[in-house]
């Protein structure tokens, strides 16, 4: 472990200890605080007069503002067709939101503002983030959230729960797409550009996997979000004879490395991970090498899919928001809050909408399909929702600048792998 990781561990630890500290320190909650509606459905925290209240701790400034404005927006618009159509038992749903501009003081902040005002939170952005707060959701704050988020460090909470594959495991399938489908083979190196922190090291441990799996080398370049150009990474792993590599970073990052690249004559397949991507990338000088050699592993399939829930949605997101691109944050931010809507509403059937209820009815959901690919199961907190990955490349000339190259599935060393 080098000084550098062992020194962002640590205080995430010593930060996530404060927060545990301070959240014991300003409220302590039994089940004294429920109350029972008119209706006889027993609730709590996040709900006021007939307004069920959630979170969204998104980045609407930082490495993911493409990303988190789509996000919320998407949610938005959920909560406004639900609402629509009469609610939740009774209730109308409102969505607070908070900019962190992807700043670890403004994520755990904003945390700490809404939990006490909020259900649960329905969005939020950012692995290490989450990952600071996961022992307080999980010790007394027990708010079910749907992050943003696909570390596999997040598993094994009831309350936090990954929708789609984890980060390593959808890098075990983007590896094995270079293996099949782009000529990598045993004795190659694969390069690894990721980012420090929960995501990139998470996304990390899969490569590795697959490396040992299929007898590859991997080339480890790790950077801050705060790193925007890509040439010295790009300079170490032409200089190592890299083959293909992976990025686990943000769009920024991921259109500097293959730009770069396409620069310096260095043509090797490069493939990111779900969030280091976004269509405006396509409309710079980067643009063209993105769709020569980029390829990205989603969890789901794009927002310009042939399907007609995908169709639904580019309407009713064009109605609502006609000036704003479409890309894949718009899938992600409709799945989560579809997915806590539903939780909501089986929650509403059982009468409990406390935050634990809501919590144990989302466990019951064992196949979510909204029509976007692979069908999600909630059941197993210690298990990610799906294994199945999506291989997408950059097109320019398709609704939301993604076409799929590879239908959803699970490779073989995703299927039997165990974090």
């Amino acid at each position: 472990m080098t000084t550098t990781t062992y020194a962002t561990r640590t205080a995430a630890g010593a930060l996530a200890a404060l927060l545990l500290l301070a959240g014991c320190s300003s409220k302590a909650k039994d089940d004294d605080g429920d109350k029972q509606s008119a209706g006889g459905v027993k609730t709590g925290e996040g709900i006021s007069g007939k307004t069920i209240t959630l979170g969204a701790l998104t980045d609407m400034t930082g490495v993911y503002a493409t990303l988190g404005k789509s996000v919320t927006q998407a949610q938005q618009l959920y909560v406004k067709q639900l609402n629509a159509a009469g609610g939740v038992c009774g209730y109308k749903v409102a969505l607070s939101v908070r900019d962190h501009g992807y700043d670890p003081q403004k994520a755990v902040s904003g945390y700490t503002e809404l939990e006490p005002k909020v259900l649960g939170f329905a969005q939020f952005i950012g692995s290490p983030f989450v990952a600071a707060v996961k022992q307080r959701v999980d010790g007394q704050d027990k708010g079910l959230v749907l992050p943003q988020a696909w570390s596999a460090a997040l598993l094994g909470s009831p309350y936090i729960r990954v929708i789609g594959s984890t980060y390593d495991i959808e890098t075990i399938n983007a590896v094995d797409f270079l293996i099949k489908e782009k000529g990598i083979k045993k004795g190659d190196k694969i390069g690894h550009v990721y980012f420090e922190g929960d995501y990139g090291e998470s996304a990390l441990v899969g490569s590795k996997h697959m490396a040992k799996e299929a007898g590859l080398t991997v080339v480890e370049q790790k950077i801050k979000p705060t790193d925007n150009d890509m040439t010295a990474q790009v300079a170490a792993l032409k200089q190592a004879d890299v083959k293909a590599i992976v990025i686990s970073a943000g769009p920024r990052q991921a259109a500097s490395l293959v730009g770069v690249a396409a620069a310096g004559g260095f043509d090797v397949p490069i493939i990111g991970n779900n969030s280091a991507f976004a269509p405006q990338l396509l409309a710079t000088q980067a643009g063209p090498a993105l769709m020569k050699n980029y390829y990205v592993a989603s969890p789901s399939l794009p927002i310009g899919a042939d399907t007609p829930e995908a169709k639904k949605l580019v309407a009713d997101y064009q109605a609502a928001y006609p000036n704003d691109a479409l890309d894949n944050g718009i899938v992600a931010g409709w799945t989560a809050a579809s997915a806590f809507g539903e939780a909501l509403k089986k929650a509403c059937k059982n009468k409990d909408l406390t935050r634990e209820g809501v919590d144990r009815a989302l466990l019951t959901i064992n196949t979510f399909d909204l029509g976007f690919g692979p069908t999600q199961d909630f059941t197993d907190p210690k298990s990610a929702s799906s294994r199945e990955s999506v291989i997408l490349r950059p097109d320019k000339s398709v609704t939301g600048g993604m076409k799929v190259v590879r239908e959803a599935e699970a490779s073989e060393a995703a299927k039997t792998y165990n974090p």
